[in-house]
Protein backbone atom coordinates (compact mmCIF):
# COMPACT_ATOMS: atom_id res chain seq x y z
CA UNK A 1 0.00 0.00 0.00
CA UNK A 2 1.40 3.64 -0.50
CA UNK A 3 -0.20 6.92 -0.61
CA UNK A 4 0.74 10.45 -2.11
CA UNK A 5 -0.62 12.22 1.06
CA UNK A 6 2.57 12.35 4.19
CA UNK A 7 0.60 11.22 7.48
CA UNK A 8 -0.08 13.92 9.68
CA UNK A 9 0.04 13.67 13.45
CA UNK A 10 -2.40 15.78 15.70
CA UNK A 11 -1.37 17.23 19.03
CA UNK A 12 1.82 15.05 19.03
CA UNK A 13 4.98 17.32 17.78
CA UNK A 14 6.26 18.04 21.38
CA UNK A 15 6.63 13.90 22.52
CA UNK A 16 9.43 12.11 21.59
CA UNK A 17 8.72 9.47 18.73
CA UNK A 18 9.95 5.77 19.00
CA UNK A 19 12.14 4.16 16.75
CA UNK A 20 10.44 0.87 15.48
CA UNK A 21 9.03 -2.54 16.65
CA UNK A 22 9.77 -6.30 15.80
CA UNK A 23 8.43 -9.80 16.55
CA UNK A 24 9.98 -12.45 15.26
CA UNK A 25 8.07 -16.00 15.03
CA UNK A 26 8.79 -19.87 14.32
CA UNK A 27 5.85 -22.74 14.56
CA UNK A 28 5.29 -25.81 14.15
CA UNK A 29 2.76 -24.79 11.64
CA UNK A 30 1.74 -22.48 8.82
CA UNK A 31 0.12 -19.40 9.96
CA UNK A 32 3.28 -17.47 11.64
CA UNK A 33 1.96 -14.43 9.20
CA UNK A 34 -1.30 -14.28 10.46
CA UNK A 35 0.72 -14.31 14.55
CA UNK A 36 2.88 -11.68 13.59
CA UNK A 37 0.24 -9.15 11.79
CA UNK A 38 -1.64 -9.97 15.45
CA UNK A 39 2.05 -9.50 17.34
CA UNK A 40 2.52 -6.18 15.44
CA UNK A 41 -1.22 -4.91 16.35
CA UNK A 42 0.33 -4.69 19.87
CA UNK A 43 2.99 -3.03 19.12
CA UNK A 44 1.26 -0.64 17.07
CA UNK A 45 2.41 2.41 19.07
CA UNK A 46 6.07 2.22 18.44
CA UNK A 47 5.14 2.93 14.56
CA UNK A 48 2.95 3.86 13.07
CA UNK A 49 4.34 4.74 9.38
CA UNK A 50 4.85 1.37 7.80
CA UNK A 51 4.02 -1.83 8.62
CA UNK A 52 5.37 -5.45 6.83
CA UNK A 53 5.70 -9.22 7.34
CA UNK A 54 8.06 -11.36 6.08
CA UNK A 55 7.44 -15.55 6.03
CA UNK A 56 10.02 -18.48 4.99
CA UNK A 57 8.80 -21.72 4.66
CA UNK A 58 12.10 -23.33 4.18
CA UNK A 59 12.73 -22.34 0.80
CA UNK A 60 12.02 -19.08 -0.35
CA UNK A 61 10.83 -15.71 1.89
CA UNK A 62 7.79 -14.05 0.58
CA UNK A 63 7.26 -10.48 1.73
CA UNK A 64 4.06 -7.79 2.41
CA UNK A 65 5.04 -4.29 3.33
CA UNK A 66 3.86 -0.50 3.12
CA UNK A 67 2.97 2.50 4.62
CA UNK A 68 0.50 2.93 6.80
CA UNK A 69 -0.94 1.40 9.81
CA UNK A 70 -1.38 -2.74 10.39
CA UNK A 71 -4.43 -3.17 9.17
CA UNK A 72 -4.25 -0.25 6.56
CA UNK A 73 -1.08 -2.67 5.29
CA UNK A 74 -2.73 -5.70 5.68
CA UNK A 75 -6.25 -5.80 4.07
CA UNK A 76 -8.41 -8.31 3.73
CA UNK A 77 -6.58 -11.11 1.49
CA UNK A 78 -3.02 -9.88 1.75
CA UNK A 79 -1.60 -12.36 4.18
CA UNK A 80 -3.08 -15.01 2.14
CA UNK A 81 0.28 -15.85 0.01
CA UNK A 82 1.95 -15.28 3.46
CA UNK A 83 2.21 -19.13 4.14
CA UNK A 84 5.10 -20.34 6.57
CA UNK A 85 6.31 -21.65 9.60
CA UNK A 86 8.47 -18.71 10.40
CA UNK A 87 8.26 -14.84 10.25
CA UNK A 88 9.43 -11.36 11.21
CA UNK A 89 7.58 -8.10 11.48
CA UNK A 90 8.19 -4.60 11.93
CA UNK A 91 6.66 -1.47 12.73
CA UNK A 92 8.49 1.66 11.58
CA UNK A 93 8.39 5.07 12.91
CA UNK A 94 11.26 7.28 10.85
CA UNK A 95 12.17 10.94 10.64
CA UNK A 96 10.80 13.68 8.32
CA UNK A 97 11.97 13.05 4.91
CA UNK A 98 12.68 9.17 5.48
CA UNK A 99 9.02 8.06 4.82
CA UNK A 100 9.60 6.75 1.99
CA UNK A 101 8.39 3.22 0.45
CA UNK A 102 12.01 2.08 -0.08
CA UNK A 103 13.21 2.37 3.72
CA UNK A 104 9.86 0.32 4.77
CA UNK A 105 10.98 -2.74 6.92
CA UNK A 106 11.87 -5.88 7.06
CA UNK A 107 14.90 -6.00 4.07
CA UNK A 108 14.79 -9.02 2.45
CA UNK A 109 17.39 -9.43 0.04
CA UNK A 110 19.43 -12.83 -1.80
CA UNK A 111 22.66 -14.09 -0.92
CA UNK A 112 24.91 -16.90 -1.39
CA UNK A 113 23.15 -18.66 0.87
CA UNK A 114 19.81 -18.21 -0.14
CA UNK A 115 17.19 -15.51 0.94
CA UNK A 116 17.58 -13.48 3.50
CA UNK A 117 15.03 -10.83 5.51
CA UNK A 118 16.05 -8.72 8.75
CA UNK A 119 14.36 -6.42 10.54
CA UNK A 120 15.86 -3.94 12.95
CA UNK A 121 14.81 -1.61 15.80
CA UNK A 122 17.64 0.96 16.92
CA UNK A 123 20.27 3.22 15.39
CA UNK A 124 23.50 3.00 14.51
CA UNK A 125 26.16 5.88 15.19
CA UNK A 126 28.83 4.85 12.90
CA UNK A 127 26.51 4.30 9.80
CA UNK A 128 28.10 6.54 7.48
CA UNK A 129 31.47 4.78 7.70
CA UNK A 130 29.86 1.26 7.35
CA UNK A 131 27.99 2.64 4.09
CA UNK A 132 31.33 4.03 2.80
CA UNK A 133 33.16 0.47 3.14
CA UNK A 134 30.07 -1.12 1.77
CA UNK A 135 30.08 1.10 -1.12
CA UNK A 136 33.66 0.86 -1.66
CA UNK A 137 32.95 -2.59 -2.36
CA UNK A 138 30.20 -2.16 -4.81
CA UNK A 139 27.47 -2.84 -2.84
CA UNK A 140 23.93 -1.42 -4.23
CA UNK A 141 22.62 0.43 -1.64
CA UNK A 142 18.76 0.71 -2.31
CA UNK A 143 17.93 2.86 0.55
CA UNK A 144 18.72 5.59 3.56
CA UNK A 145 18.78 3.05 6.50
CA UNK A 146 20.98 2.01 8.23
CA UNK A 147 19.01 -1.38 8.55
CA UNK A 148 19.25 -2.09 5.38
CA UNK A 149 23.37 -1.71 5.62
CA UNK A 150 22.62 -4.40 8.39
CA UNK A 151 21.16 -6.91 6.14
CA UNK A 152 24.20 -6.08 3.64
CA UNK A 153 27.17 -6.55 6.07
CA UNK A 154 24.68 -9.91 7.20
CA UNK A 155 24.61 -11.06 3.56
CA UNK A 156 28.66 -10.79 2.90
CA UNK A 157 29.45 -12.02 6.13
CA UNK A 158 31.63 -15.01 7.02
CA UNK A 159 30.45 -18.26 9.16
CA UNK A 160 28.89 -21.56 8.09
CA UNK A 161 25.60 -20.22 9.72
CA UNK A 162 23.04 -17.32 10.23
CA UNK A 163 24.00 -16.93 13.53
CA UNK A 164 27.97 -17.89 12.97
CA UNK A 165 27.57 -14.70 10.53
CA UNK A 166 25.57 -12.34 12.86
CA UNK A 167 28.41 -12.76 15.53
CA UNK A 168 30.91 -11.95 13.37
CA UNK A 169 29.18 -8.53 12.44
CA UNK A 170 27.59 -7.51 15.66
CA UNK A 171 31.00 -5.78 16.57
CA UNK A 172 31.15 -3.56 14.13
CA UNK A 173 27.84 -2.61 14.57
CA UNK A 174 28.14 0.35 17.52
CA UNK A 175 24.72 1.96 18.94
CA UNK A 176 21.33 0.57 19.37
CA UNK A 177 20.07 -2.64 17.63
CA UNK A 178 17.28 -5.22 18.28
CA UNK A 179 17.09 -7.23 15.22
CA UNK A 180 15.40 -10.21 14.10
CA UNK A 181 16.50 -12.50 10.86
CA UNK A 182 14.53 -15.12 9.32
CA UNK A 183 16.55 -17.55 6.48
CA UNK A 184 16.47 -21.00 5.49
CA UNK A 185 14.28 -22.77 8.49
CA UNK A 186 15.50 -20.29 11.29
CA UNK A 187 14.59 -17.26 13.18
CA UNK A 188 17.92 -15.23 14.66
CA UNK A 189 17.59 -12.25 17.07
CA UNK A 190 20.39 -10.62 18.73
CA UNK A 191 20.23 -7.28 20.90
CA UNK A 192 23.19 -4.89 20.93
CA UNK A 193 26.02 -5.08 24.17
CA UNK A 194 24.84 -1.54 25.50
CA UNK A 195 21.10 -3.27 25.96
CA UNK A 196 19.55 0.06 24.67
CA UNK A 197 16.34 -1.25 23.09
CA UNK A 198 13.85 -4.09 24.55
CA UNK A 199 13.42 -7.26 23.30
CA UNK A 200 12.12 -10.35 24.95
CA UNK A 201 11.13 -14.11 24.11
CA UNK A 202 8.40 -16.53 25.26
CA UNK A 203 6.49 -19.50 24.50
CA UNK A 204 3.69 -20.69 22.42
CA UNK A 205 1.41 -23.27 24.11
CA UNK A 206 1.91 -24.85 20.56
CA UNK A 207 5.53 -25.34 21.28
CA UNK A 208 7.00 -22.70 18.71
CA UNK A 209 8.30 -19.57 20.21
CA UNK A 210 7.98 -15.66 19.65
CA UNK A 211 10.35 -12.80 20.17
CA UNK A 212 9.47 -9.17 20.03
CA UNK A 213 9.79 -5.30 21.24
CA UNK A 214 7.64 -5.93 24.23
CA UNK A 215 6.34 -8.29 26.91
CA UNK A 216 2.51 -7.43 25.80
CA UNK A 217 2.47 -8.59 22.30
CA UNK A 218 3.72 -12.00 23.68
CA UNK A 219 1.33 -11.84 26.20
CA UNK A 220 -1.00 -11.49 23.12
CA UNK A 221 0.00 -14.21 21.02
CA UNK A 222 -0.42 -16.53 24.58
CA UNK A 223 3.23 -16.94 25.14
CA UNK A 224 4.98 -18.46 28.62
CA UNK A 225 8.08 -18.99 30.26
CA UNK A 226 8.82 -14.61 28.89
CA UNK A 227 11.97 -13.59 29.29
CA UNK A 228 14.39 -10.84 28.36
CA UNK A 229 16.93 -11.50 25.38
CA UNK A 230 20.14 -10.26 27.23
CA UNK A 231 22.57 -7.89 25.64
CA UNK A 232 24.81 -9.50 23.42
CA UNK A 233 22.93 -12.39 23.00
CA UNK A 234 21.51 -14.64 20.14
CA UNK A 235 18.41 -16.99 20.12
CA UNK A 236 17.98 -19.46 17.29
CA UNK A 237 14.09 -20.19 16.93
CA UNK A 238 13.75 -23.75 14.87
CA UNK A 239 10.19 -24.81 14.86
CA UNK A 240 9.26 -26.27 18.71
CA UNK A 241 13.70 -25.84 19.30
CA UNK A 242 15.04 -22.92 20.60
CA UNK A 243 19.25 -22.28 21.49
CA UNK A 244 21.08 -18.96 22.36
CA UNK A 245 24.43 -18.14 23.04
CA UNK A 246 26.42 -14.88 23.92
CA UNK A 247 27.39 -13.96 21.25
CA UNK A 248 29.54 -10.82 22.55
CA UNK A 249 30.12 -9.86 25.77
CA UNK A 250 27.54 -7.58 27.43
CA UNK A 251 29.60 -4.19 27.87
CA UNK A 252 30.11 -3.17 31.61
CA UNK A 253 27.89 -0.01 31.37
CA UNK A 254 24.16 -1.13 30.40
CA UNK A 255 22.25 2.01 28.62
CA UNK A 256 18.76 0.94 28.87
CA UNK A 257 16.51 3.48 27.28
CA UNK A 258 15.19 5.11 30.01
CA UNK A 259 12.44 6.35 27.81
CA UNK A 260 10.23 3.02 27.56
CA UNK A 261 9.81 3.34 31.18
CA UNK A 262 8.31 6.88 30.85
CA UNK A 263 6.66 6.96 27.78
CA UNK A 264 7.78 4.76 24.71
CA UNK A 265 6.29 0.82 26.08
CA UNK A 266 2.59 -0.13 26.54
CA UNK A 267 1.68 0.45 30.27
CA UNK A 268 1.78 -4.03 30.61
CA UNK A 269 5.09 -4.17 29.60
CA UNK A 270 7.95 -5.60 31.79
CA UNK A 271 11.33 -4.67 31.31
CA UNK A 272 14.43 -5.43 33.15
CA UNK A 273 12.19 -6.94 35.61
CA UNK A 274 9.83 -3.58 35.98
CA UNK A 275 6.48 -3.06 35.40
CA UNK A 276 5.97 -0.27 33.40
CA UNK A 277 2.41 0.63 35.08
CA UNK A 278 4.23 0.57 37.97
CA UNK A 279 7.44 2.07 37.27
CA UNK A 280 5.51 5.38 36.06
CA UNK A 281 3.10 5.60 39.21
CA UNK A 282 6.73 5.90 41.38
CA UNK A 283 7.62 8.23 39.06
CA UNK A 284 4.61 9.93 39.87
CA UNK A 285 5.21 9.42 43.49
CA UNK A 286 8.55 10.87 43.33
CA UNK A 287 7.46 13.99 41.31
CA UNK A 288 4.97 14.88 44.51
CA UNK A 289 7.70 14.50 46.96
CA UNK A 290 9.91 16.70 44.66
CA UNK A 291 7.44 19.26 43.47
CA UNK A 292 4.53 19.90 45.49
CA UNK A 293 1.66 22.95 45.31
CA UNK A 294 -1.47 23.41 46.59
CA UNK A 295 -3.98 22.58 44.33
CA UNK A 296 -7.03 20.88 44.30
CA UNK A 297 -6.95 18.46 41.63
CA UNK A 298 -4.78 15.77 39.61
CA UNK A 299 -5.17 15.10 36.13
CA UNK A 300 -3.24 13.47 33.39
CA UNK A 301 -2.39 14.11 29.69
CA UNK A 302 -3.52 11.01 28.12
CA UNK A 303 -2.23 7.54 28.29
CA UNK A 304 1.07 7.50 29.22
CA UNK A 305 1.08 9.96 32.09
CA UNK A 306 -2.22 8.28 33.82
CA UNK A 307 -0.05 6.45 35.71
CA UNK A 308 1.93 8.62 37.19
CA UNK A 309 -0.68 11.28 38.13
CA UNK A 310 -1.89 8.32 40.18
CA UNK A 311 1.30 8.20 42.03
CA UNK A 312 1.33 11.86 41.94
CA UNK A 313 -2.00 12.60 43.49
CA UNK A 314 -1.78 9.40 46.08
CA UNK A 315 1.46 10.72 47.97
CA UNK A 316 -0.12 14.68 47.68
CA UNK A 317 -3.18 13.76 49.26
CA UNK A 318 -4.91 15.64 46.22
CA UNK A 319 -7.80 14.71 44.60
CA UNK A 320 -7.14 12.67 41.01
CA UNK A 321 -9.49 12.84 38.31
CA UNK A 322 -9.92 12.99 34.11
CA UNK A 323 -9.92 16.35 32.40
CA UNK A 324 -9.14 15.61 29.32
CA UNK A 325 -10.58 13.21 26.51
CA UNK A 326 -8.87 12.20 24.36
CA UNK A 327 -9.45 11.10 20.63
CA UNK A 328 -8.11 7.81 19.86
CA UNK A 329 -8.82 7.39 16.13
CA UNK A 330 -7.43 10.87 15.27
CA UNK A 331 -3.38 10.66 16.30
CA UNK A 332 -2.12 9.54 12.67
CA UNK A 333 -4.58 10.17 9.44
CA UNK A 334 -3.58 9.93 5.84
CA UNK A 335 -6.57 12.42 4.77
CA UNK A 336 -5.25 16.14 5.10
CA UNK A 337 -7.02 18.24 7.13
CA UNK A 338 -8.40 21.85 5.80
CA UNK A 339 -6.07 24.60 7.25
CA UNK A 340 -9.27 25.55 9.65
CA UNK A 341 -8.73 22.34 10.99
CA UNK A 342 -5.58 22.41 11.48
CA UNK A 343 -4.99 25.28 13.24
CA UNK A 344 -7.29 23.74 15.99
CA UNK A 345 -4.28 21.64 16.88
CA UNK A 346 -4.62 19.85 19.89
CA UNK A 347 -8.12 20.59 20.20
CA UNK A 348 -8.82 17.61 17.03
CA UNK A 349 -6.97 15.17 19.40
CA UNK A 350 -8.76 16.41 23.25
CA UNK A 351 -11.69 17.77 24.77
CA UNK A 352 -11.93 18.63 28.29
CA UNK A 353 -14.18 17.33 30.73
CA UNK A 354 -14.98 21.46 32.17
CA UNK A 355 -16.77 20.27 35.13
CA UNK A 356 -13.57 18.69 36.46
CA UNK A 357 -11.90 21.83 35.89
CA UNK A 358 -13.90 24.84 36.47
CA UNK A 359 -12.99 26.68 39.41
CA UNK A 360 -10.08 24.68 40.28
CA UNK A 361 -6.37 24.96 40.74
CA UNK A 362 -5.64 22.26 38.39
CA UNK A 363 -1.85 20.44 38.34
CA UNK A 364 -1.67 18.44 34.66
CA UNK A 365 1.26 15.67 34.80
CA UNK A 366 2.95 15.16 31.46
CA UNK A 367 5.26 12.74 30.82
CA UNK A 368 7.91 14.81 28.68
CA UNK A 369 8.32 18.29 27.14
CA UNK A 370 10.48 18.68 23.66
CA UNK A 371 9.93 21.07 21.18
CA UNK A 372 7.34 23.28 23.04
CA UNK A 373 4.87 23.33 21.08
CA UNK A 374 1.86 21.22 22.45
CA UNK A 375 2.50 21.80 26.11
CA UNK A 376 1.08 25.50 25.51
CA UNK A 377 -1.85 24.66 24.07
CA UNK A 378 -2.88 22.24 26.50
CA UNK A 379 -2.78 24.64 28.81
CA UNK A 380 -4.80 27.60 26.95
CA UNK A 381 -7.14 24.51 27.11
CA UNK A 382 -7.29 24.02 30.79
CA UNK A 383 -7.40 27.67 31.28
CA UNK A 384 -10.24 28.01 29.06
CA UNK A 385 -12.35 25.11 30.89
CA UNK A 386 -12.38 27.37 33.81
CA UNK A 387 -8.98 26.38 35.77
CA UNK A 388 -8.00 28.90 37.98
CA UNK A 389 -4.53 27.79 38.60
CA UNK A 390 -2.46 25.46 36.20
CA UNK A 391 0.84 23.73 37.46
CA UNK A 392 2.54 21.44 35.01
CA UNK A 393 4.76 18.28 36.27
CA UNK A 394 6.33 16.09 34.01
CA UNK A 395 8.02 12.71 35.22
CA UNK A 396 10.91 13.26 33.67
CA UNK A 397 14.02 16.14 33.21
CA UNK A 398 14.07 18.51 30.76
CA UNK A 399 15.51 17.14 27.26
CA UNK A 400 18.38 19.42 27.16
CA UNK A 401 20.12 16.66 24.08
CA UNK A 402 19.31 15.10 21.31
CA UNK A 403 19.38 10.99 21.24
CA UNK A 404 21.58 9.13 18.62
CA UNK A 405 20.14 5.99 19.27
CA UNK A 406 16.92 5.27 17.52
CA UNK A 407 14.46 7.96 19.09
CA UNK A 408 13.33 11.60 17.34
CA UNK A 409 13.23 14.29 19.70
CA UNK A 410 15.03 17.04 17.09
CA UNK A 411 18.01 18.82 17.49
CA UNK A 412 19.80 20.53 19.81
CA UNK A 413 17.83 23.70 18.09
CA UNK A 414 14.64 22.36 18.60
CA UNK A 415 14.59 21.39 21.93
CA UNK A 416 13.29 23.71 24.36
CA UNK A 417 14.78 22.76 27.17
CA UNK A 418 18.69 23.10 25.41
CA UNK A 419 17.12 27.00 24.89
CA UNK A 420 15.43 28.08 28.08
CA UNK A 421 15.74 27.36 31.80
CA UNK A 422 12.99 25.65 33.77
CA UNK A 423 11.06 29.82 34.48
CA UNK A 424 11.34 30.55 31.36
CA UNK A 425 9.62 27.30 29.71
CA UNK A 426 7.10 27.62 32.14
CA UNK A 427 6.51 31.08 30.89
CA UNK A 428 6.45 30.34 27.72
CA UNK A 429 3.66 27.64 28.27
CA UNK A 430 1.82 29.35 30.24
CA UNK A 431 1.89 27.13 33.71
CA UNK A 432 1.55 29.21 37.05
CA UNK A 433 4.66 26.75 37.66
CA UNK A 434 6.61 23.91 36.13
CA UNK A 435 8.15 21.07 37.85
CA UNK A 436 10.53 18.39 36.15
CA UNK A 437 11.49 14.86 38.17
CA UNK A 438 15.44 15.21 38.08
CA UNK A 439 17.77 12.49 37.15
CA UNK A 440 18.33 11.19 40.93
CA UNK A 441 14.59 11.27 41.59
CA UNK A 442 14.13 9.20 37.81
CA UNK A 443 16.21 6.44 38.89
CA UNK A 444 15.06 6.35 42.24
CA UNK A 445 11.66 5.47 41.12
CA UNK A 446 13.12 2.69 39.07
CA UNK A 447 14.98 1.55 41.73
CA UNK A 448 18.05 1.51 39.52
CA UNK A 449 21.78 3.55 40.46
CA UNK A 450 22.74 2.51 37.19
CA UNK A 451 22.20 0.42 33.79
CA UNK A 452 20.20 3.24 31.67
CA UNK A 453 20.57 6.03 29.02
CA UNK A 454 20.19 9.13 30.02
CA UNK A 455 22.22 10.77 27.25
CA UNK A 456 18.91 13.36 26.33
CA UNK A 457 18.80 14.68 29.80
CA UNK A 458 22.90 14.88 30.32
CA UNK A 459 24.15 14.78 27.61
CA UNK A 460 26.35 12.01 28.57
CA UNK A 461 26.31 9.30 25.99
CA UNK A 462 27.46 5.62 26.78
CA UNK A 463 28.55 5.25 22.79
CA UNK A 464 30.96 8.17 21.08
CA UNK A 465 29.32 10.02 19.23
CA UNK A 466 30.46 11.65 16.18
CA UNK A 467 30.99 15.27 16.27
CA UNK A 468 29.23 15.94 13.08
CA UNK A 469 26.32 14.14 14.67
CA UNK A 470 26.26 16.16 17.41
CA UNK A 471 26.32 19.69 15.39
CA UNK A 472 24.08 18.72 12.88
CA UNK A 473 21.25 21.42 11.89
CA UNK A 474 19.21 18.68 9.97
CA UNK A 475 16.86 16.27 11.22
CA UNK A 476 18.15 12.32 10.52
CA UNK A 477 17.08 11.41 7.11
CA UNK A 478 16.04 7.66 7.47
CA UNK A 479 18.55 6.06 9.85
CA UNK A 480 16.04 5.16 12.00
CA UNK A 481 15.29 1.49 11.87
Amino acid sequence: MSTNADPVTFGEDDYPKEECGVIGISTSGDDAARMAFFGLYALQHRGQEAAGIAVADGRSVRLEKGQGLVNQVFSAGKLDHLVGGMAIGHNRYSTTGANSERNVQPYVVETMHGPLGVAHNGNLVNTDQLRQKLLTRGAGLQSSSDSEVIALMLAAAEGETWEERLAATMPHWEGAFSLVVIAGTKVVACRDPWGFRPLSMGKLPSGGHVVASETGALQTLGCEAIREIEPGEIVVLQGALVRSHQAVPAKEEQARCTFEHIYFSRPDAVWDGLSVHQARQRLGEELAREHPVEADVVIPVPDSSMPAAIGYAAVSGITYNEGFVKNRYIGRTFIEPTDELRRQGVKLKFNMLEENIRGKRVIVIDDSIVRGTTSGPLVRMVRDAGATEVHVRITCPPIAHPCFFGVDMGTYEQLIAHQLGVPEIAAHIGADSLGFLSVDRMMKALGRDDGYCNACFTGSYPVPVQLSLLNTKQRFDGVLG
